[in-house]
């Protein structure tokens, strides 16, 4: 009868997860935030929310990792365009974030957004011209 009852206890402790769960999506709160707020209900509070959401960032950085360096060489030229187009729009933002600023945090914040961005775009913009460079013929 005791192992009915601790069932019980984490089917219910479980439910209350998932409902926490939804309504944190539902607020508008991400899916780490929600997933940690779920692990630390289920866990019965043993789990701190942040221990599971840095869980997810470094398993994040393996994943990325792994991901970046399995890209076939033939895709990586067009990679680097989609990334430096991201980059762009990063520019855009940076430069309203400088200019258009009313304290200083925000301007700073902006000026190293535009500085690092830029480093991308150029570095980007070497890369995939040395990736070009590859296929073409080599004259003899």
């Amino acid at each position: 009868m005791d192992a009915l009852q601790k069932a019980l206890d984490q089917l219910d402790q479980a439910s209350a997860a998932v409902r926490l769960a939804i309504q944190d999506l539902a607020n508008g709160n991400g899916a780490t935030e929600a997933a940690g707020n779920a692990a630390h209900a289920l866990s019965g509070g043993a789990i701190d929310p942040f221990v599971f959401r840095l869980a997810i960032f470094v398993l994040a950085i393996f994943v990325g990792y792994y991901v970046v360096w399995s890209v076939t060489p033939a895709l990586h030229t067009p990679l680097m365009a989609v990334t430096n187009a991201i980059s762009s729009v990063i520019v855009v933002g940076a430069l309203l974030a400088v200019g258009i600023s009313a304290t200083g945090a925000a301007t700073g914040f902006g000026f190293i957004a535009l500085t690092l961005a830029s480093v991308n775009i150029f570095g980007g913009f070497l890369v995939t011209q040395r990736m070009l460079a590859m296929y073409k013929k080599k004259d003899k």
